[in-house]
């Protein structure tokens, strides 16, 4: 049995012009991911292992958002919350990566210097955004519709 890719047919159209890299999205992704990146950072040395914070960054990024819009103000759109939950996602990652490498610097016999602890970070980030770039096109823009997504599980079929 040969599985076709239905054609792609994107949520929102890419000549649609809608608000995303706005100065709150990246406010609240920036706090969410603070957040999130604390308590991972602590669970990581705690326990040595972490949980992913991209569905419950989302979850409360929409909460947040509704909140505010039934509060009066202009609700978010998906892009935006996009913005925050990528944020927040990355945050919780580089404090994740900071956890486990900085415990092997000191084993290694190098002191924990501010400059030292934030080149990784930098470092580590840097390198997460350019891997993701390639891999992005490759196997999200190429591959779409071949590949199952990987934290959902397969829808049923009717």
């Amino acid at each position: 049995m040969s599985r076709h890719p239905q054609p792609f047919e994107p949520f929102i159209a890419a000549g649609t012009l809608i608000r995303e890299f706005t100065p709150r999205a990246v406010i609240v992704g920036t706090l969410l991911g603070v957040i999130f990146g604390a308590s991972s950072l602590y669970l990581v040395l705690k326990v040595g292992l972490t949980v992913s914070a991209s569905i419950p960054v989302a979850v409360i990024s929409i909460t947040l958002f509704r909140l505010w819009a039934k509060a009066g103000g202009q609700d978010a759109t998906i892009l935006e919350h996009n913005i925050v939950q990528t944020s927040g996602s990355a945050g919780e990652s580089i404090a994740f990566g900071i956890g486990v490498t900085m415990p092997a610097i000191m084993i290694l016999g190098f002191d924990l210097e501010v400059t030292r602890v934030l080149l990784v970070a930098v470092l580590g980030g840097l390198l997460g955004i350019l891997m993701m770039v390639p891999l992005r096109r490759a196997l999200i823009v190429q591959r779409h519709g071949e590949l199952k997504y990987p934290k959902a599980p397969p829808a049923p079929r009717c």
